[in-house]
Protein backbone atom coordinates (compact mmCIF):
# COMPACT_ATOMS: atom_id res chain seq x y z
CA UNK A 1 0.00 0.00 0.00
CA UNK A 2 1.49 3.43 -0.95
CA UNK A 3 1.68 5.67 1.60
CA UNK A 4 2.91 9.31 2.33
CA UNK A 5 5.60 9.36 5.41
CA UNK A 6 8.18 12.21 7.29
CA UNK A 7 10.28 11.50 9.82
CA UNK A 8 12.96 13.31 11.36
CA UNK A 9 14.22 14.40 14.88
CA UNK A 10 15.25 18.07 16.27
CA UNK A 11 18.13 18.73 19.52
CA UNK A 12 15.95 20.99 21.09
CA UNK A 13 16.94 24.45 22.99
CA UNK A 14 18.48 22.55 25.87
CA UNK A 15 19.97 19.28 24.99
CA UNK A 16 23.68 18.84 24.34
CA UNK A 17 22.72 15.28 22.80
CA UNK A 18 20.32 14.29 20.57
CA UNK A 19 19.06 11.07 22.20
CA UNK A 20 15.64 10.59 20.27
CA UNK A 21 15.63 8.30 17.21
CA UNK A 22 13.70 7.50 14.59
CA UNK A 23 13.15 4.96 11.93
CA UNK A 24 10.45 4.92 9.01
CA UNK A 25 10.36 2.43 6.14
CA UNK A 26 7.14 2.33 3.62
CA UNK A 27 9.08 -0.87 2.05
CA UNK A 28 8.80 -4.49 3.92
CA UNK A 29 10.56 -5.18 7.14
CA UNK A 30 10.73 -9.07 7.37
CA UNK A 31 7.00 -10.01 7.37
CA UNK A 32 5.60 -6.43 8.40
CA UNK A 33 4.89 -4.76 5.04
CA UNK A 34 5.92 -1.09 6.53
CA UNK A 35 7.24 -0.12 9.87
CA UNK A 36 7.63 3.26 11.82
CA UNK A 37 9.51 3.38 15.06
CA UNK A 38 10.16 6.59 17.90
CA UNK A 39 12.56 6.01 20.53
CA UNK A 40 13.62 8.94 23.11
CA UNK A 41 16.62 7.22 25.27
CA UNK A 42 17.77 8.17 28.37
CA UNK A 43 21.27 7.79 30.71
CA UNK A 44 24.68 10.26 31.00
CA UNK A 45 27.53 10.99 28.55
CA UNK A 46 26.50 9.36 25.36
CA UNK A 47 24.30 6.44 26.77
CA UNK A 48 20.54 7.62 25.85
CA UNK A 49 21.18 8.23 22.47
CA UNK A 50 23.09 4.46 22.24
CA UNK A 51 20.52 3.04 23.63
CA UNK A 52 17.90 4.29 21.35
CA UNK A 53 19.85 3.61 18.01
CA UNK A 54 20.59 0.13 19.05
CA UNK A 55 17.35 -0.47 20.31
CA UNK A 56 15.73 0.21 16.99
CA UNK A 57 18.89 -1.35 14.85
CA UNK A 58 18.01 -4.61 17.39
CA UNK A 59 14.23 -4.45 16.67
CA UNK A 60 14.76 -3.88 12.84
CA UNK A 61 17.35 -6.41 12.27
CA UNK A 62 15.37 -9.08 14.62
CA UNK A 63 11.74 -8.44 12.40
CA UNK A 64 14.23 -8.73 9.74
CA UNK A 65 15.01 -12.63 10.82
CA UNK A 66 11.80 -13.18 12.34
CA UNK A 67 9.30 -15.43 9.96
CA UNK A 68 6.37 -15.24 12.24
CA UNK A 69 3.44 -13.59 10.11
CA UNK A 70 1.37 -12.17 13.02
CA UNK A 71 2.23 -8.52 13.29
CA UNK A 72 1.48 -8.44 17.27
CA UNK A 73 3.91 -11.62 17.91
CA UNK A 74 6.86 -9.69 15.49
CA UNK A 75 7.07 -6.56 17.45
CA UNK A 76 6.93 -8.08 20.82
CA UNK A 77 9.74 -10.40 19.96
CA UNK A 78 12.11 -7.70 18.44
CA UNK A 79 11.42 -5.36 21.54
CA UNK A 80 12.27 -7.82 24.03
CA UNK A 81 15.35 -8.70 22.18
CA UNK A 82 16.04 -4.55 21.77
CA UNK A 83 15.61 -4.93 25.62
CA UNK A 84 17.98 -7.49 26.61
CA UNK A 85 20.55 -5.91 23.94
CA UNK A 86 20.48 -2.90 26.25
CA UNK A 87 20.81 -4.79 29.37
CA UNK A 88 23.63 -6.77 28.15
CA UNK A 89 25.51 -3.58 26.53
CA UNK A 90 24.70 -1.64 30.22
CA UNK A 91 25.91 -4.48 32.11
CA UNK A 92 29.63 -5.02 30.14
CA UNK A 93 30.00 -0.76 30.46
CA UNK A 94 30.62 1.43 32.74
CA UNK A 95 29.95 4.48 30.79
CA UNK A 96 26.53 2.79 29.50
CA UNK A 97 25.00 1.58 32.77
CA UNK A 98 21.61 2.39 33.68
CA UNK A 99 20.93 3.74 29.65
CA UNK A 100 17.62 2.83 29.05
CA UNK A 101 14.92 4.02 25.94
CA UNK A 102 11.09 4.39 25.28
CA UNK A 103 10.11 3.20 22.57
CA UNK A 104 6.81 2.96 20.11
CA UNK A 105 6.44 1.32 16.93
CA UNK A 106 3.87 0.83 14.27
CA UNK A 107 3.06 -1.01 11.26
CA UNK A 108 -0.09 -0.88 8.97
CA UNK A 109 -1.55 -3.76 7.01
CA UNK A 110 -4.77 -2.93 5.12
CA UNK A 111 -6.70 -0.28 7.03
CA UNK A 112 -5.51 -1.32 10.37
CA UNK A 113 -2.90 -0.32 12.05
CA UNK A 114 -1.01 -2.34 15.02
CA UNK A 115 0.99 -0.58 18.11
CA UNK A 116 3.28 -1.24 20.43
CA UNK A 117 4.12 0.91 23.04
CA UNK A 118 6.74 0.71 26.28
CA UNK A 119 6.86 4.46 27.82
CA UNK A 120 5.85 7.81 27.35
CA UNK A 121 6.24 8.44 23.83
CA UNK A 122 3.11 8.46 21.97
CA UNK A 123 0.84 7.70 18.55
CA UNK A 124 -1.72 9.80 17.80
CA UNK A 125 -4.51 9.34 14.87
CA UNK A 126 -5.94 12.61 13.55
CA UNK A 127 -9.27 12.39 12.00
CA UNK A 128 -11.51 15.06 12.70
CA UNK A 129 -9.34 16.23 16.14
CA UNK A 130 -7.39 14.00 17.78
CA UNK A 131 -6.57 10.88 19.88
CA UNK A 132 -3.90 9.84 21.24
CA UNK A 133 -3.82 5.76 21.10
CA UNK A 134 -0.93 4.97 23.46
CA UNK A 135 -0.80 5.42 27.31
CA UNK A 136 1.77 6.71 28.86
CA UNK A 137 4.01 4.86 31.09
CA UNK A 138 5.21 7.71 33.59
CA UNK A 139 4.47 7.94 37.23
CA UNK A 140 2.24 11.70 36.52
CA UNK A 141 -0.05 9.81 33.70
CA UNK A 142 -0.55 6.68 36.28
CA UNK A 143 -1.53 9.23 39.32
CA UNK A 144 -4.23 10.55 36.83
CA UNK A 145 -5.78 7.01 36.28
CA UNK A 146 -5.84 6.44 39.71
CA UNK A 147 -7.73 9.59 40.05
CA UNK A 148 -4.89 10.96 42.45
CA UNK A 149 -4.25 14.13 39.98
CA UNK A 150 -6.32 16.08 37.36
CA UNK A 151 -5.42 16.01 33.87
CA UNK A 152 -4.85 19.66 33.70
CA UNK A 153 -2.50 19.22 36.93
CA UNK A 154 -0.22 16.43 35.08
CA UNK A 155 0.66 19.49 32.36
CA UNK A 156 3.55 20.83 34.49
CA UNK A 157 3.60 18.76 37.43
CA UNK A 158 7.38 18.39 38.68
CA UNK A 159 7.36 14.62 38.18
CA UNK A 160 6.28 14.55 34.60
CA UNK A 161 9.70 13.19 33.26
CA UNK A 162 9.54 10.41 35.65
CA UNK A 163 8.67 7.13 33.54
CA UNK A 164 7.74 3.52 35.03
CA UNK A 165 8.61 1.48 31.92
CA UNK A 166 11.57 1.71 29.87
CA UNK A 167 13.65 -0.55 27.39
CA UNK A 168 16.73 -1.75 29.65
CA UNK A 169 15.42 -1.70 32.71
CA UNK A 170 14.33 -5.32 33.95
CA UNK A 171 14.67 -8.81 31.82
CA UNK A 172 10.61 -9.41 31.66
CA UNK A 173 9.41 -6.09 29.66
CA UNK A 174 5.43 -5.33 29.61
CA UNK A 175 4.33 -4.46 26.25
CA UNK A 176 1.24 -2.81 25.53
CA UNK A 177 -0.19 -3.42 22.58
CA UNK A 178 -3.04 -1.22 20.47
CA UNK A 179 -4.68 -1.64 16.98
CA UNK A 180 -7.23 0.43 15.18
CA UNK A 181 -8.96 0.51 11.94
CA UNK A 182 -7.91 3.47 10.06
CA UNK A 183 -10.49 5.73 8.18
CA UNK A 184 -9.89 7.55 4.93
CA UNK A 185 -8.26 10.59 5.55
CA UNK A 186 -6.24 10.08 8.77
CA UNK A 187 -2.88 11.01 9.96
CA UNK A 188 -0.89 9.17 12.04
CA UNK A 189 1.30 10.93 14.31
CA UNK A 190 4.83 9.16 15.87
CA UNK A 191 6.13 11.14 18.72
CA UNK A 192 8.75 11.67 21.55
CA UNK A 193 7.48 13.60 25.05
CA UNK A 194 9.99 16.43 23.48
CA UNK A 195 6.85 17.39 21.02
CA UNK A 196 3.86 16.19 23.54
CA UNK A 197 5.24 18.32 26.80
CA UNK A 198 6.33 21.10 24.66
CA UNK A 199 2.96 21.11 22.23
CA UNK A 200 -0.84 20.69 23.11
CA UNK A 201 -3.05 18.15 21.82
CA UNK A 202 -5.18 20.61 19.89
CA UNK A 203 -2.42 22.63 18.72
CA UNK A 204 -0.82 19.88 17.72
CA UNK A 205 -4.55 18.71 15.47
CA UNK A 206 -4.29 22.48 14.80
CA UNK A 207 -1.39 22.34 13.07
CA UNK A 208 -1.43 19.19 11.00
CA UNK A 209 -5.26 19.90 9.65
CA UNK A 210 -4.11 23.26 7.82
CA UNK A 211 -2.97 23.09 4.36
CA UNK A 212 0.20 21.82 3.68
CA UNK A 213 2.45 18.75 2.94
CA UNK A 214 3.82 16.38 5.25
CA UNK A 215 6.99 17.87 5.42
CA UNK A 216 6.13 21.26 6.38
CA UNK A 217 3.80 20.22 9.15
CA UNK A 218 6.13 17.70 10.51
CA UNK A 219 9.22 20.88 10.10
CA UNK A 220 6.18 22.85 11.89
CA UNK A 221 5.73 20.78 14.74
CA UNK A 222 9.43 20.92 15.74
CA UNK A 223 9.67 24.52 15.07
CA UNK A 224 6.76 24.81 17.69
CA UNK A 225 8.15 22.90 19.94
CA UNK A 226 11.48 24.95 20.37
CA UNK A 227 9.52 28.28 20.06
CA UNK A 228 7.45 26.71 23.21
CA UNK A 229 10.79 26.12 25.09
CA UNK A 230 12.20 22.80 23.60
CA UNK A 231 13.35 21.46 26.53
CA UNK A 232 14.05 17.98 25.54
CA UNK A 233 14.59 16.50 21.74
CA UNK A 234 12.00 16.61 19.91
CA UNK A 235 10.91 13.61 17.30
CA UNK A 236 8.53 13.70 14.82
CA UNK A 237 7.35 10.69 12.48
CA UNK A 238 3.70 11.45 10.23
CA UNK A 239 2.31 9.12 8.49
CA UNK A 240 -0.68 9.63 5.72
CA UNK A 241 -1.40 6.11 5.06
CA UNK A 242 -3.79 6.33 2.42
CA UNK A 243 -1.96 8.34 -0.69
CA UNK A 244 0.17 7.20 -3.44
CA UNK A 245 2.98 9.58 -2.95
CA UNK A 246 5.94 8.39 -0.58
CA UNK A 247 7.59 12.09 0.62
CA UNK A 248 11.29 11.41 1.99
Amino acid sequence: MAMRVYSGTDIGQRRQVNQDYVYASVEAVGNLQNLFVVADGMGGHNAGDYASSCAVHVLVDTIKEDDNHNPVKVMRYGIESANLKIMEEAAESEDKKGMGTTMVAATIIGDHAYVANVGDSRLYVIHHGIRQITKDHSLVQEMVRMGEIQEEEAINHPDKNIITRALGVTRSLDVDFFDFEIQPDTMILMCSDGLSNMVTDDEIADLLERPGNLKEKGKALIRLANANGGKDNIAVVLIEPFTKEVEE
